[in-house]
């Protein structure tokens, strides 16, 4: 079980770092496209983001025990 919770750690790690990769030409227009939103539109969409990840290690977990 702490494997599974290292290596998905790592694989948000390796997606966050791609992603700086693949924008950091553009990540100036990026955070200027972010400040235009609405701060409570940001934090609901984040906060549904990290259920949707919660929801999917629980299951990964449920499943791969049995």
């Amino acid at each position: 079980m702490f494997e599974i919770l290292i290596v998905s750690i790592g694989i948000v790690l390796i997606i966050e770092g791609l992603l700086y990769f693949f924008i950091a030409r553009n990540l100036d227009l990026v955070i200027e496209q972010l400040q235009k939103f609405n701060s409570k539109s940001l934090k609901n969409f984040g906060l549904i983001i990290a259920l949707i990840g919660f929801c999917l290690i629980y299951y990964i977990l449920r499943f791969y025990n049995d």
